[in-house]
């Protein structure tokens, strides 16, 4: 079983910058990828970047393209996201997750979920 605990959430300016981090124990020997997915107030959870266990592939949705970076510390089985220029509709609770899957986001579906982190970005 793969348990992970995201952190670093947080109010944050429009144009700020903020990274979340999450750890990940357990079964991670089994992991195959890892991401990142976002939910809004009143909408459906929605990817934001996926990154495979050797960082040898990584996707971003278009709206955090060249604003986000996903990254990974196997060493510490932690996965990162530097999020840069940060837009109010940037605002929701971000998720961390694992999967057995590729990290094409066609794919990858999240075997695995963490609580999530809080992330405001005020005007």
């Amino acid at each position: 079983q793969v348990q992970l605990v995201e952190s670093g959430g947080g109010l944050v300016q429009a144009g700020g910058s903020l990274r979340i981090s999450c750890k990940a124990s357990g079964g991670t020997f089994n992991i195959y990828a890892m991401g990142w997915f976002r939910q809004a107030p009143g909408k459906e959870r929605e990817f934001v970047a996926t990154i495979s266990w050797k960082s040898s592939s990584i996707y971003y949705a278009d709206s955090v393209k060249g604003r986000f970076t996903i990254s990974k510390d196997n060493a510490k089985n932690t996965l990162y996201l530097q999020m840069n220029s940060l837009k109010p509709e940037d605002t929701a609770v971000y998720y961390c997750a694992a999967d057995f899957r590729p990290a094409d986001p066609r794919i990858f579906k999240g075997a695995y979920w963490g609580q999530g982190t809080q992330v405001t970005v005020s005007p």
